[in-house]
């Protein structure tokens, strides 16, 4: 039997996935089990693929394009939408719920406005937004057109193709998404044994947990294709066991076989140098402050997840030469203070920016902006399992 569930499919940043409404969903379970969503959305995204293409669902075989939204008006105080992100596995019928998604975050709105869950007059108006995931505030500025989110702009987002209206997300008090800390163990860098090799990490909590690793000792220059990077088994396996030690030591789980499957992202950084992007052309060494590539859900991720690179942005300004991050940027740049990050992508630059507390020690703000359209309004088809 085929059940028809209304939903919309929306590209946020770089991302795209099913945009629900919570009361168009079966009710959670007691004590929030997830079953029932659970079932839904991997059905409708087309999980379990074991061809790793989701040619049976919405989903399009890579963990940027097999995501979901469910949005709801907020009851708390302040608050204009509550929103959940889940990531939903493409091998398996797995929908984790651990992190939150900085791209697709930028399409809650556009989608609110479409299904009816807020309304405002046309112009800039800035929307408050809380993450269940991680139960932080999210604050959204967008331009209002005709009760819509505006679409067209001179806004270009690395990775998508042409230009759009922006839309800039700023989240208040980033640190601690998930850890309690900037700093989860509370040290800039941290070491581990992978392999029976001593590894070098800094472990880092500002929008989601984020493993910060050089590239030389994972086997990579930093300039590698997504593709090159998903076909080194070598490196891969070392990036998952260092990912996996990283959440238990971050407090994310008990053991490395309980890991999440969203959090910690690994980032994978190195010195600026000259490197190919997917469109064929070079980017230069000069136009940036580090190489980035992000590996999210055992792939290399085609740019940058959103809350990555706020992450990283926030990174950057903790004062210590031990953060791989602010080592390598200061490295070429003595006299960078922020608040902007030049990030390195396989798509071309992602600037984001976080704001530095000396008296508290901390990051008291990351943004930064991207484009977001909803593409299809209807009904998805899930099977009744």
């Amino acid at each position: 039997m085929t059940r028809w569930i209304d939903a919309a499919f929306v590209r946020g940043g770089t991302s795209k996935g099913l945009f629900f409404r919570a009361d168009a969903l079966p009710p959670l379970g007691d004590d929030g089990d997830t079953s029932a969503w659970d079932s839904v959305f991997t059905s409708a995204m087309g999980s379990p693929d074991s061809f790793a293409r989701q040619l049976d669902g919405m989903g399009g075989g890579i963990s940027s394009l097999s995501k979901v939204m469910v949005v709801s008006a907020s009851a708390r105080e302040g608050v204009d939408l509550d929103y959940t992100f889940g990531q939903v596995a493409v091998a398996e019928a797995v929908v984790d719920y651990s992190g939150n998604c900085g791209n697709l975050s930028s399409g809650v709105v556009p989608f609110a406005l479409e299904a009816g869950l807020l309304s405002a007059s046309d112009g800039w108006h800035v929307f408050r937004l809380f993450n269940t995931n991680t139960g932080k505030l999210v604050d959204v500025g967008l331009t209002v057109i005709d009760g819509r989110a505006a679409v067209e702009g001179d806004f270009e987002l690395p990775g998508v193709s042409g230009r759009g209206a922006p839309i800039e997300l700023i989240y208040p008090d980033p640190a601690g998404s998930r850890t309690g800390a900037l700093l989860p163990t509370g040290a800039a860098r941290d070491d581990f044994d992978v392999d029976g090799q001593r590894f070098e990490a800094t472990l880092v909590d500002a929008t989601l947990p984020l493993v910060i690793v050089p590239s030389t000792l994972v086997s990579l220059k930093g300039t590698e294709s997504p593709e090159a990077i998903d076909a080194n088994a070598h490196s891969l396996r070392h990036i998952e066991e260092l990912r996996c030690k990283a959440a238990v030591r971050m407090g994310l789980c008990e053991t490395p076989e309980t890991a999440p499957q969203v959090v910690p992202k690994v980032a994978v950084v190195s010195q600026p140098r000259p490197s190919a992007l997917l469109d064929g052309t070079e980017l230069p060494a000069g136009d940036v402050h580090l190489l980035v590539r992000v590996i999210s859900m055992g792939q290399a991720h085609r740019a940058v997840p959103g809350t990555a690179a706020m992450c990283l942005a926030a990174t950057a300004l903790i004062p210590s030469d031990d953060s791989y991050v602010r080592a390598i940027i200061t490295r070429n740049n003595p006299d960078w203070t922020g608040p902007e990050v030049r990030l390195g992508t396989p798509s071309g630059v992602v600037t984001a920016s976080a704001v530095w507390d000396s008296s508290q020690k901390t990051a008291t703000a990351t943004s930064l902006f991207r484009t977001a359209r909803v593409l299809m309004q209807g009904k998805v088809a899930v099977e009744a399992r």
